[in-house]
């Protein structure tokens, strides 16, 4: 017989049990106070890079091994989707076997416990989680049917009570499940949101604990902006109420950053105090860079300036998404330049994960930014002549330091006019993680720069020590 739930069974845990356990606000991971697009934690500014083998982490049974390999890459940031859909997962609720269905009054103790294992693990290691509360295509075709959420698989609700349908054929970017309209700005679905709430409470009553998580509502999402503000101003309140502050955001589906539904996120600092710009990932080569680049500036203008991060970075050998392994590594590298907060390789096939490859390109970029005042460089494509689309890329502090990158090798010219006295120059072969000696830089106000081969380069030209 299916039931409603004891109104007790819905309470969430108290806001101050969840302060009594939460990190000092010092610990907590936020927006520079000093370079707004840039993240911050612990009083220093920090650059965030990284990639894994899952999106939903925390279901993997290496999981311990796993961090370790990312941070001896360099790496400091993953992603956690709470997603169910794969072999080997588990779901966040109970399954009744007498009555061969889930219970969405009761927990499954190991989902729960393995996400708790996760964020214990992350944070001893330093590393930021970025977790998606809906994962989207858990809703939608074959996942849909084996949710708990469906009324067909629980003994909560029915589908005649709550519309919610039993199969769900189409593509998520159709909208066609009504699970995301439950808010009151739309269906106000009662016998669902509800169960919505109890989840997300439960999330938070361990993720609200560790400062190193920020939250984005969905993944790749396509319904109306009501869905992701309701929960986006719940957490945000939630947290408050626990007396900690969180960072929130959203992920849109169109690929194109210029699409309408992107302004929703860009343009609503109160809602979304960072942006996610993966989808741009979907972009390659020069389009690419300019996508990142030209959403930036436009933060900067409206004075809404936050980090932006790239969660997710298309591309494999194999894959389907966003192109080769080569053009992954190049996107990577360019987010970085033109200025991300986060960069991460998404999940195999679709990405590169924590392979070896991606383990040397985390390596090099963090390399790189320990050599320079990462923070206080801008991207500087106006330095380089003699260039070709998508053949090179500058970062720098004119009159300072610049790095300069080339996707497969190249010859450009580089503008050192407002450099005073000698300069030197490193190259860093990234794949290889290989630096070769510094030497002189000779020249006047535009000096040439050719890498020393195919393949993956970037150039460090830096001001000579006075001394």
């Amino acid at each position: 017989m299916r039931h409603l739930p004891i109104l007790a069974a819905l309470i969430a845990t108290p806001a101050s049990a969840l302060a009594a356990h939460a990190d000092p606000p010092a610990d907590r991971i936020t927006a520079s106070p000093t370079h707004p697009q840039y993240w911050s934690r612990g009083g220093e500014n920090v650059l965030l890079l990284g990639g894994s083998k899952e999106d939903n982490l925390f279901q993997v049974p290496d999981l311990e091994e796993h961090l370790d390999l990312l941070t001896a890459s360099g790496g400091n940031y993953v992603r956690c989707t709470m997603s169910s859909r794969d072999e080997g997962n588990v779901w966040p609720f109970h399954f009744d076997e007498g009555q061969n269905a889930y219970d969405l009054g009761r927990w499954n103790d190991e989902y729960w416990a393995r996400f708790e294992r996760f964020l214990e693990g992350t944070s001893q290691r330093g590393i930021v989680v970025q977790v998606e509360i809906w994962a989207t295509f858990d809703f939608y075709r074959e996942h849909w049917d084996k949710n708990p959420f469906n009324p067909k698989n629980n003994v909560n609700y029915t589908a005649e009570r709550t519309k919610l349908p039993v199969e769900v054929p189409t593509h998520p970017v159709y909208c066609d499940n009504r699970f995301f309209w439950s808010v009151p700005d739309h269906d106000n679905n009662m016998p669902v949101l509800q169960f919505q709430q109890r989840f997300v409470d439960k999330l938070l009553s361990y993720a609200l604990r560790y400062g190193n998580v920020v939250y984005c509502m969905d993944n790749e999402t396509s319904v109306t902006a009501a869905w992701g503000r309701f929960w986006a101003t719940y957490i945000k309140k939630k947290a408050a109420e626990a007396g900690v502050a969180v960072e929130t955001t959203e992920m849109w589906d169109p690929w194109d950053l210029d699409h309408i539904s992107h302004r929703e996120s860009f343009d609503h600092p109160e809602t979304y105090s960072f942006v996610d710009i993966s989808q741009n990932n979907h972009q390659r080569g020069q389009a690419h860079w300019a996508g990142g680049v030209r959403q930036i500036e436009r933060l900067r203008k409206a004075g809404n300036l936050r980090p932006v991060t790239n969660v997710k970075t298309y591309g494999s050998d194999g894959g389907r998404h966003g192109g080769d392994t080569n053009e992954a590594v190049a996107k990577f590298i360019r987010s970085a330049f033109f200025g991300a907060a986060a960069v991460r390789f998404h999940r195999p096939p679709s990405g590169i994960g924590l392979s070896e490859t991606a383990q040397a390109v985390i390596r090099g970029v963090r390399d790189l930014s320990d050599r320079m005042a990462w923070f206080d460089a801008a991207p500087h494509n106006d330095l380089l002549g003699e260039r070709e689309e998508n053949e090179a890329y500058c970062r720098a502090r004119p009159g300072l330091e610049y790095a300069v990158y080339f996707p497969d090798g190249g010859s450009v010219t580089l503008d050192l006019s407002a450099l005073e006295g000698d300069a030197s120059l490193t190259w860093l072969e990234v794949l290889e993680g290989r630096w070769t000696e510094p030497r002189a830089l000779e020249g006047g106000d535009t000096v040439p720069l050719s890498a020393p081969g195919a393949g993956h380069w970037i150039a460090l030209v830096k001001q000579s020590d006075p001394s």
